[in-house]
């Protein structure tokens, strides 16, 4: 169900990775941040924004990874959106994106997937601001909800998840470093994070989210193998991208 986080800010977590659906309510209705992930949840979704009763006028995605790509026919003929970049890459990989939904979930609306388009300069229905950065994929924005005191920040600032370097792209290091600087000076002016993964931060929490990437990637910059409390004995499914990071981060192409 949904959980609200703040005014006219909704949270609905997945099974899945800890997935977070968020609904924010713009000035004309609902705009859906990164819905998912299976069908039975996505149908569940519907049904609390039934509840609502605001209707849907907007979808926004992250970042162009499979799982922030998602849709469902309930929600929706409506405009989604990605920053330019995002909505680039997400037409690209979209056979990439639906092939990976098939095999993690059950009973996605495989057609719907990545149907993202630019998003306007203005913001459209989105409200806030958009904070785009190139850490973990490209085209990456984070969404500030200043008047709400909450950032909404994609897959960055998570409890779950530790950094994820694209492994695509050059210095990703460098790009998490300069991503963390634009985040962190902006979560000192919210109370509430929301990441794509893991749990809601709320207060000193959002600190000490910003926090723990920072000494993760502090410590890929120094060559060293970080020591972080999100690769704890129950973590096994994080070895291997942990791994990853650290051949990428000690690569040449890394500097």
């Amino acid at each position: 169900m949904l959980t609200q986080v703040a005014d006219g800010v909704w949270v609905r977590q997945s099974a899945w990775v800890w997935t977070n659906s968020i609904v924010v309510r713009g000035e004309d209705g609902l705009i859906l941040v990164d819905p998912g992930i299976d069908g039975s949840e996505l149908n569940q979704l519907a049904d609390d924004l039934d509840r609502l009763g605001v209707p849907v006028i907007a979808g926004f995605s992250t970042h162009p990874h499979w799982d922030h790509l998602l849709w469902h026919a309930r929600f929706g003929e409506v405009p989604r959106y990605a920053t330019a970049a995002g909505a680039s890459a997400a037409r690209a990989a979209r056979d990439t994106a639906q092939a990976m939904a098939a095999e993690s979930g059950s009973g996605i609306p495989l057609e719907l997937i990545a149907l993202v388009t630019p998003l306007p300069p203005d913001g459209g229905p989105l409200p806030g601001e958009v904070i785009e950065h190139q850490a973990h994929a490209v085209g990456h924005a984070a969404v500030l909800l200043a008047d709400r005191g909450v950032l909404l920040a994609g897959d960055m600032l998570s409890d779950v998840l530790i950094p994820l370097l694209d492994a695509r792209r050059a210095d990703q290091v460098g790009a998490y470093e300069a991503a963390l600087d634009r985040l962190g000076e902006t979560a000192r002016h919210v109370d509430v994070v929301v990441p794509g993964h893991g749990a809601v931060a709320e207060g000193p929490e959002v600190a000490a989210r910003v926090a723990a990437d920072r000494a993760y990637i502090d410590a890929l910059r120094r060559g060293e193998d970080p020591v972080d409390a999100r690769l704890g004995p129950d973590a096994e499914w994080l070895s291997a991208p942990h791994r990853s990071n650290l051949e990428q981060a000690r690569s040449p192409r890394a500097t």
